[in-house]
């Protein structure tokens, strides 16, 4: 039966993949590689990176696939990510039966880890129950952006005794500071969702390219440096084309 690898490959430093990850490069017969597109080409080209330096298997092969654009969200933000999902599953069928020997190993290469706010092993899941392809499916985790976050800024993600909350900028948005946690880390946040927040006596700690030459970082209270965050942010999407950033918010009261 063929074998799929979902690999996270870190948050962007090719020094975050561990040697687990490293192996399973390697017994792969086949890397399938994302391309999601000349304005982000900087994220496959990591990948294709991380293969040339770490790949020593002469049998293996890259195989570089296009991903489809999701939908503005219309009539609703689940519907229009459900039907993304099943354009990529539709995809990732292709590639088992195509790419893949009857008893041959391939690898996902994912951002960070596809355990946090990735969709592979979700997609994966559609493809099984169609029953045109069978795979046995194995997960390597990785360094995920909040970790990277939290190494970049030297600090620990949670108070003593505190629990800490992972979070969306639509969610943010939506329902505010969450109450029931001193701290919130806050992913996939294209619209600067903090901006929205009333208390600007928080604390945040924000950064993007995290572990990359092109790391920004920036900490502080929000009514002080929430609008250089904004800024700052517009000023590197723009010249890259692409941006991917993460924060984690502290209530004041509990900054020590």
């Amino acid at each position: 039966m063929r074998k799929l690898l979902v690999i996270g490959i870190g948050a962007g430093n090719p020094d975050h993949l561990t040697v687990q990850a490293i192996d399973g490069l390697n017994r792969a017969d086949v890397l399938f590689i994302p391309d999601k597109g000349a304005s982000k080409n900087d994220l496959a080209e990591l990948r294709r990176r991380i293969c040339d330096r770490f790949v020593t298997n002469p049998k293996s092969r890259r195989v570089e696939f296009d991903v489809p654009v999701r939908a503005e969200p219309a009539p609703s933000y689940s519907s229009t990510v459900d039907d993304w999902h099943e354009a990529i599953a539709e995809i990732y069928e292709g590639l088992i039966r195509d790419e893949l020997a009857e008893d041959g190993c391939g690898a996902f290469l994912i951002w960070g880890d596809p355990s946090l706010y990735d969709s592979a092993l979700r997609i994966l899941e559609r493809v099984r129950p169609r029953g045109n392809v069978g795979f046995e499916l194995e997960v390597i985790p990785g360094i995920t952006a909040v970790q990277a976050l939290a190494a970049s800024h030297k600090m620990a993600l949670n108070r003593i005794g505190d629990p800490v909350l992972i979070t969306t900028g639509r969610r943010l948005t939506e329902q505010g500071m969450p109450q029931n946690a001193g701290s919130a880390v806050v992913m996939l946040d294209g619209k600067c969702a903090f901006n929205t927040l009333a208390d600007k006596d928080l604390i945040i700690h924000w950064g993007a390219y995290l572990g990359t030459p092109d790391e920004i970082t920036l900490s502080g209270r929000l009514g002080d440096v929430g609008e250089e965050i904004e800024k700052i942010r517009e000023q590197a999407r723009r010249k890259k084309g692409w941006i991917m950033d993460t924060y984690l918010l502290r209530k004041a009261e509990d900054r020590g």
